[in-house]
């Protein structure tokens, strides 16, 4: 049995849950997401909980139990308390600011980059820090949104400029050792 398939996901006060058969439709404060999941996985709703239960042991469906758990773990998390991703701006006169609802970056590049927030998710920038937020309830969204922001300027091992995600660490390069060296 799986460790982490078998823990029930409790469901939070504020958060609805609807189980129709392989499909699950989850609703709270931030948002509402609906997912079909695989039909050899059974999910259920007992005592305020949802419920996991594969019919054998067959390598799919242990692939599948813990996955749909963690999906369903994080839908229910997500409409009720959401998921943030933080980046950071590095190098000189590298900036990131908001007009609007829009996020304006300038990298290095001979225009600033405007980003465009997908529905359901919202930035916030620090000036101080430099930092990047991206916020809202579906962490798959939130993600990828990150990473598409990340790959606009990726940090670089020689001065390490560019956009990394908060706290990763960059593996510098020594860069030329020396000029007109034999």
């Amino acid at each position: 049995m799986s460790r982490i398939g078998r823990l029930p996901v409790t469901i939070p006060a504020g958060v609805q849950v609807e189980v129709q058969g392989s499909n699950v439709h989850v609703k709270g404060p931030k948002g509402e997401l609906k997912r079909t999941f695989s039909p050899l996985i059974g999910i259920a709703l007992e005592n305020n909980q949802v419920i996991l239960k594969r019919n054998s042991d067959h390598p799919e469906e242990r692939a599948l139990h813990g996955t749909t758990r963690a999906v369903i773990a994080n839908m229910i998390h997500g409409v009720s308390a959401g998921f943030t991703t933080a980046l950071e701006v590095e190098g000189v006169g590298y900036r990131a600011e908001m007009d609007g609802k829009t996020l304006v970056l300038n990298v290095g590049y001979s225009h600033p980059v405007r980003v465009e927030p997908p529905a359901g998710i919202s930035f916030e920038v620090d000036q101080k820090t430099r930092q990047i937020k991206v916020m809202g309830f579906d962490r798959e969204l939130v993600g990828q949104t990150a990473a598409e922001i990340r790959r606009i300027r990726p940090p670089e091992p020689y001065h390490g400029k560019g956009i990394r995600y908060a706290g990763e660490k960059i593996r510098r390069k020594a860069g030329k050792a020396g000029k007109g060296a034999k």
